[in-house]
C-alpha cells in the first residue's frame, strides 16, 4: 500500500502557485491590452516579440495545472480508499462544472443575460475529474496507457469533421453554436485530450511515495522532460504530425523561430502538451529542497487554486470597468456579448499591462494567505475542500 510523504510536497504547491500567478497575466492582458483592431497575437507574420512571449509563456498554466490536479488527486487517495476518492472526483467534478457555468461565466462577460454557455478550463477540469472518478479503479499501468493513447493519439482525427455537430466538438473540435437566438454554445476546451493529461498526472503522483527516494524521483522527471523536449523538436521539424498546423519559414530567423514554437492550444496539440508538459517534469525535478520567502509566496496561491482562480477574474474585470469608465470609453464596453473580446479602442502598451498584473497579484496575496490560513486551520469543514 503507499505511503503519504511526511510534510506536503511544497515543490507541487510551488508549481501550481507560478502557473496561477502567470495565467493572471494573460487574463489582465485580455481586458487591458487589447485595441479595436484584433490580430492574432502569436501569428508570427505580425506579433511583435514581446506579445508573442507574453502570450506563449502562457501556454505552460492549463496543461501543467491539470497534471498537477491528477497528482493532487493520487496524493488525496493516499489517505482514502479507492471508493471515498472515486466519490470526492465525482462531486468536485461537477460543482466544478456548475461553477463555470455560472460565477465564472458571469465573470468572463459581466452579461445578466447569459448569452453564452463557455466549456473552457475550469469545465475541461470539471470533466477530467469526473472521468478520473472511474480511472482510480483501473491499475496504474492501465491508467498510463490511456493517457498516453488520448495524448500521443488524438492527433489522427485532426481531418475528421462533422459540421454542426455538438458532441463531437465537446469530445476532440473546438467550436461554437448557436443554439438560440440569445445563446451560443462556446466549446473552448474539449474533452479530449485532457482528460488524458489529469490521467497522466494521477499516475505519476505515485512517484511522490515515500519509499520513492526524492534523487530517484528528480532522475525520471529528468529524464522524462528531456525524453518529451527532444520529441517535440523532431517531430515539429518532421511537420508531419502532431499539430494541425505546420511551421513554415519566413524571412527572419526570429519569425521561423516563432512558427517553429507555435503550436495549437484549442484543442492541445500533442506538441502543445509535449513543450508544456516537459516544463512541469523539469521543475518538479529540480525544486524539491527550493526554500525561502518567494517559494512560500507562491506556495499559498497553490494552496488555495480555485478560490483564487475566481477572485482573480472579478478583480480584474472590475478594475478594468473602472479604468474604461475614467478614461472615458465608459465601463458599459466591458459587458460582453460575444466570445470575442471586443473593448472598442481601450487599453494601454504592454508595461503598463505587466505593472497592472503585478498589482493584482499583489493585491490578492494577503486574502489569498488569509484562506489559506483558514482552510489549514479548519480542516474538519468538509466544504473547504470543495474551494
Amino acid at each position: 500500500m503507499p505511503s503519504a510523504p511526511r510534510h506536503r510536497i511544497e515543490s507541487v504547491d510551488l508549481l501550481k502557485g507560478l502557473v496561477m500567478v502567470l495565467m493572471a497575466l494573460d487574463h489582465t492582458r485580455d481586458y487591458f491590452y487589447q485595441t479595436g483592431t484584433f490580430y492574432d497575437i502569436t501569428n508570427p507574420a505580425t506579433a511583435s516579440i514581446p506579445l508573442y512571449t507574453t502570450r506563449w509563456i502562457t501556454h505552460f498554466c492549463a496543461p501543467t495545472f491539470s497534471f498537477l490536479a491528477g497528482v493532487s488527486a493520487y496524493m488525496m487517495g493516499i489517505k482514502k480508499t479507492k471508493s471515498e476518492l472515486s466519490d470526492f472526483l465525482f462531486k468536485r467534478g461537477f460543482w466544478l462544472i456548475l461553477m463555470e457555468l455560472t460565477v465564472i461565466s458571469f465573470a468572463w462577460y459581466f452579461n445578466i443575460r447569459f448569452n453564452n454557455i463557455d466549456l473552457a478550463v475550469i469545465w475541461v477540469l470539471g470533466a477530467s475529474m469526473v472521468f478520473l472518478a472511474g480511472f482510480v479503479h483501473l491499475p496504474a499501468n492501465a491508467i498510463l496507457i490511456i493517457s498516453c493513447a488520448l495524448i500521443f493519439g488524438h492527433n489522427l482525427f485532426d481531418d475528421v469533421h462533422f459540421d454542426g455537430n455538438v458532441l463531437w466538438s465537446v469530445i476532440h473540435e473546438s467550436n461554437s453554436f448557436k443554439l438560440s437566438e440569445n445563446l451560443t454554445l462556446n466549446v473552448v476546451y474539449p474533452l479530449v485530450p485532457w482528460i488524458g493529461v489529469m490521467a497522466l498526472g494521477y499516475y505519476f503522483g505515485r512517484f511522490y511515495d515515500i519509499a520513492i527516494p526524492p534523487k530517484k524521483r528528480s532522475l525520471l522527471f529528468n529524464r522524462i522532460g528531456t525524453v518529451a523536449i527532444f520529441s517535440f523538436a523532431l517531430i515539429r521539424f518532421s511537420n508531419w504530425y502532431g499539430d494541425p498546423v505546420p511551421w513554415t519559414t519566413f524571412q527572419t530567423t526570429i519569425q521561423t523561430i516563432m512558427s517553429f514554437l507555435n503550436v495549437n492550444k484549442y484543442p492541445p496539440s500533442l506538441l502543445y502538451l509535449l513543450i508544456t508538459l516537459s516544463g512541469a517534469f523539469f521543475f518538479l525535478a529540480n525544486s524539491e529542497s527550493w526554500k525561502g520567502k518567494i517559494v512560500a509566496f507562491f506556495c499559498v496561491f497553490g494552496r488555495v487554486p480555485f478560490f483564487y482562480y475566481i477572485l482573480h477574474l472579478y478583480v480584474i474585470r472590475i478594475f478594468a470597468m473602472i479604468m474604461a469608465e475614467f478614461t472615458g470609453y465608459g465601463w458599459q464596453i466591458m459587458v460582453q456579448n460575444n466570445f470575442d473580446i471586443e473593448l472598442h479602442g481601450f487599453g494601454f502598451s504592454l508595461p503598463v499591462v505587466y505593472l497592472i498584473w503585478i498589482g493584482i497579484v499583489m493585491l490578492l496575496y494577503p486574502i489569498c494567505r488569509w484562506f489559506d490560513t483558514y482552510k489549514r486551520n479548519h480542516k474538519e469543514n468538509w466544504w473547504l475542500s470543495y474551494l
